[in-house]
């Protein structure tokens, strides 16, 4: 438990930089930590709302097992409050879940003859001790795991969660804080220092939400792929998303030029840069997703 415990029975939650001080009763940011007779306790251990089989490709994940399924998982809740949110179904509201055990997950992926977990959908942070316990299993069964993940967690508890993980995808969503701080309630700098620890550790791919009139400048972009290059290195791999209406944001879709602009100013600094489109094909039709 990554909590703190005090005379009166209050505790703080130190898993991620909001330092939640709760007291009994109360919930943390997250909406899924709670503090429990002076203990904060995970109140989504084992529950999941979504598992499928996808694409490696869709975890984000270009350069590791690439061409293999995983079996992906979520459960609910997450320590940011972005309000352009495309999972805020479950990531921001109370949503249906099922129970299933660590061992529940293993023996699923071996059934199904499958290689890696991911942990994605919503947060998987602020799914700590499930995540770990399923990842330590993983591990002992011989399964890769991945997560999907924003970055934002205490370095501590990070690095303990490592030596189990595979591979990560990490959104950062902008490089100034005053995105962060307005569009998501958090900070830039935990995010930017997980990028860092997670890849001494283990492979780190980047995603990156471009919005038009948020966070599409020139400089913006140059700025970011600059420190990705000089901190994670220059062929890591970087992901460049269009942003849809979503949740709370109902700003305009961001265009396929913004996209293309993005990645010939990304592309200057590293050697791995792609993104995806979601162009709508029909009134009537389902949408198609677009990788260069």
């Amino acid at each position: 438990m990554w909590q703190t415990a005090f005379f009166n029975r209050d505790a703080v939650c130190t898993l991620c930089p909001h330092y939640c001080h709760l007291s009994p009763g109360d919930y943390g940011k997250c909406g899924v930590r709670q503090n429990i007779d002076g203990v904060i306790y995970a109140i989504n251990y084992g529950k999941v709302t979504s598992l499928s089989i996808d694409p490696i490709e869709k975890k984000p994940l270009y350069r590791f097992q690439s061409g293999t399924d995983t079996l992906s998982i979520g459960s609910i809740g997450c320590n940011l409050k972005c309000k352009f949110c495309q999972n805020f179904e479950i990531s921001q509201r109370n949503a249906e879940t099922f129970d299933m055990s660590p061992e529940e997950v293993i023996a699923e992926a071996i059934k199904l003859n499958l290689k890696t977990i991911a942990f994605t959908y919503n947060e998987p942070v602020i799914w700590y001790e499930f995540v770990l316990d399923t990842a330590k299993l993983a591990k002992d069964a011989g399964l890769f795991v991945v997560l999907n993940t924003n970055g934002y967690i205490n370095a501590r508890p990070l690095k303990v969660l490592l030596h189990y993980i595979d591979a990560v995808n990490i959104d950062i969503k902008s490089w100034y804080n005053g995105f962060y701080k307005d569009l998501c309630e958090a900070t830039v700098k935990p995010v930017l220092k997980s990028a860092i620890i997670a890849n001494e550790m283990c492979h780190v791919e980047i995603s990156c939400l471009i919005i038009e009139k948020e966070y599409d400048l020139d400089d913006d972009f140059k700025i970011l792929a600059t420190w990705i290059k000089d901190n994670l290195g220059v062929n890591t791999p970087v992901h460049l998303a269009a942003y849809r209406p979503a949740y709370k944001m109902t700003n305009e879709p961001t265009s396929i030029e913004t996209i293309i602009r993005a990645r010939n100013i990304f592309s200057k600094e590293l050697d791995s840069v792609y993104y995806s489109m979601i162009q709508q094909r029909g009134e009537n039709e389902t949408e198609k997703e677009i990788r260069i």
